[in-house]
């Protein structure tokens, strides 16, 4: 999984309240269990007409949107099934992080452990960051997650709480894989002690 420290980068506004993960990556793309490949098919119903043509009215589709790191969306992003293939969809887009003023808690856990940032802030701190990414490509914003702090394009900033744990595995890359290879180790330790205490194991 790749590291998390501080991005830049441009912020798609997304208003719509309740996204569910079936709005973000539709059943219909569920059956590979591959993590890569899913970005085509994000947001698909809404991205799409019936015969695959773009929406020019959707905001990914939009030139300025077409690179966006960042999405800040209306309340309770990602409810809905407990689907994995939602961040994953985001992941392989280029999403790296959401703003939103609450998520599911599936949603907001997954995105932990998949390289996405979901952040948590105010109303009136969500409502100034959409109007800041409703300018375009050329209002960046800087996320730092090891000082917790979101910046919009013309300086303001917003601190946001993240959890101890959730911070580090993002700052080190560590997925529930790379938890459990930092203990490798250890478990060779345990392992070769058991084969030796009891051999018929």
């Amino acid at each position: 999984m790749d590291k998390f420290t501080k991005i830049t980068g441009i912020a798609a506004p997304m208003p719509l309240v309740n996204i569910d993960t079936d709005m973000i990556i539709p059943k219909q793309f569920l059956k590979t269990i591959k993590r890569s490949g899913l970005g085509v098919n994000l947001f698909d119903e809404m991205r799409y007409n019936s015969d695959g043509s773009e929406r020019a009215d959707f905001v990914l589709n939009q030139p300025a949107y077409r690179e966006s790191q960042i999405i800040v969306a209306g309340d309770n992003f990602g409810c809905g099934s407990s689907r994995e293939h939602a961040p994953w969809a985001l992941l392989d887009f280029g999403i790296r992080a959401v703003i939103s003023t609450s998520f599911a808690d599936i949603f907001y856990n997954n995105c932990f452990k998949n390289g996405i940032l979901p952040i948590v802030l105010p109303k009136e701190a969500v409502e100034v960051l959409m109007d800041d990414a409703r300018k375009g490509a050329n209002a960046r914003m800087t996320i730092d997650l090891e000082s917790q702090t979101v910046t919009s394009s013309d300086g303001q900033v917003f601190a946001f709480e993240v959890d101890g744990f959730k911070k580090h595995c993002l700052l080190n890359g560590l997925d529930d894989i790379g938890l459990t290879m930092e203990k490798a180790a250890s478990i060779d330790s345990f392992e070769k002690r058991l084969s030796a205490e009891r051999p018929w194991v």
